[in-house]
């Protein structure tokens, strides 16, 4: 990882901003396709803002629509999972936890059932083996939803550590707990006040009270379903009742801007602006390779994995989901929300960017889009790269 303590901070330093023409162009042929209403797009280049787009409608079912802002925030989906991988990261620096210690050393409750072999280490690395559960959210309570993961059994024959398979929630329910009870605080509020706002991140919540969502109103964006005809608001997740519950795996929503601002911190080895969050060791084994090789039963795909974070996995070959755009350089990390979203960090450029749709079309349509707008964002950064 390059480290870049030297950096200007990304409030005072003199900005160069790209007028991005192929990334608008790809931007608009998705709205013109129908995947999407509406995009955001921030990217800083060694610290310093380079690109700040908001395009369309973040809130398209609005008599009249509302239109995309800077400040809009939207659901990130599984693009927020670092939010909490960083928050256990710092409880590690803290001495109240270590990647290799047992779950059930601090959740007992946990270990039932033949997962008193589960590290900390595993959930993080997607090697647990306890992926399939339906949460229920945003109806079940969060102690109804943990009940389950406790009786949860390992699936036949998975041995933590020596199978991979991404665990869209469960794994991150425990690591919210083990938040809550470490720390004594509800892991939503902790990572606010310890991770969010340190960072400048004051408008990217976990979970919000009902009076600060009325607070917000219009801001707040919706996440569209465009797969079908006519598009119609994600069931249930940018309603008032979807927005109070935290869900550590998926419930982050902020603007695209803020969720820069953690990969700025990673980029530069756990320090932003004099904020010092993550030691720089702990940021170092997030984003570099801790799963290797292994075949991802989930996607049936090979995809390295760091401690919270995904890293760039093309080497292994075409249509592997959920990539950082075919200019990417391999030291590149971050992570996707479902089909709507990434923010990644690619060190060897200095590139730390965020791009938020608020259409989900499906897999493969989003995969497409997501190329396509990373491919024109490379080329309108970094002209002198070339495409073999």
């Amino acid at each position: 990882m390059t480290h870049a303590p030297g950096d200007a901070t990304l409030c005072s330093m003199n900005t160069t901003m790209h007028a991005l023409p192929l990334t608008r162009a790809a931007l608009q042929q998705g709205m013109d396709d129908g995947l999407h209403a509406g995009a955001q797009l921030f990217a800083t280049l060694q610290g310093a803002p380079a690109a700040d787009l908001s395009l369309g409608l973040a809130r398209p079912t609005d008599s009249p629509p509302t239109a995309m802002r800077s400040d809009t925030l939207m659901l990130w989906l599984s693009a927020g999972k670092p939010a909490t991988a960083a928050a256990i990261g710092m409880l590690v620096d803290r001495g109240l936890l270590a990647f290799d210690d047992l779950v059930a050393r601090h959740l007992p409750e946990f270990g039932q059932n033949g997962k008193d072999v589960i590290t900390v280490r595993h959930l993080l690395t997607h090697t647990a083996g306890i992926r399939g559960l339906d949460t229920a959210y945003p109806f079940a309570t969060w102690e109804e939803t943990l009940a389950k993961i406790f009786a949860m059994r390992l699936e036949r024959d998975w041995i933590p550590g020596q199978r991979a398979g991404y665990h869209t929630h469960t794994t991150w329910y425990v690591l919210g707990e083990l938040i809550n009870r470490l720390t004594g605080v509800a892991h939503d509020r902790w990572i606010h006040e310890h991770l969010f706002e340190p960072l400048g991140m004051r408008d990217t919540w976990l979970a919000l009270t009902p009076e600060r969502y009325r607070e917000y109103g219009v801001r707040i964006g919706t996440l569209m379903n465009t797969a079908v005809s006519p598009p119609v608001p994600m069931m249930n997740l940018d309603t008032e009742l979807g927005a109070s519950r935290p869900r550590p795996s998926g419930s982050c929503r902020g603007p695209a801007r803020d969720l820069v601002r953690l990969y700025e911190m990673l980029r530069r080895g756990g320090e932003l602006e004099g904020v010092r969050i993550l030691r720089d060791e702990t940021a170092r084994l997030m984003t570099s390779r801790q799963r290797v090789g292994m075949l991802d039963a989930t996607f049936r795909q090979i995809i390295d994995w760091g401690l919270g974070v995904i890293l760039n996995s093309s080497h292994y070959g075409p249509g592997i989901p959920y990539q950082f755009g075919p200019d990417a350089s391999r030291e590149t990390f971050g992570h996707g929300g479902s089909q709507s979203s990434t923010g990644f960090c690619d060190p060897a450029r200095g590139l730390a960017a965020a791009l938020v749709f608020n259409g989900c079309p499906g897999e493969a349509a989003h995969d497409r889009r997501l190329r396509a707008v990373l491919q024109a964002l490379y080329a309108d950064l970094f002209p002198e790269v070339t495409r073999g």
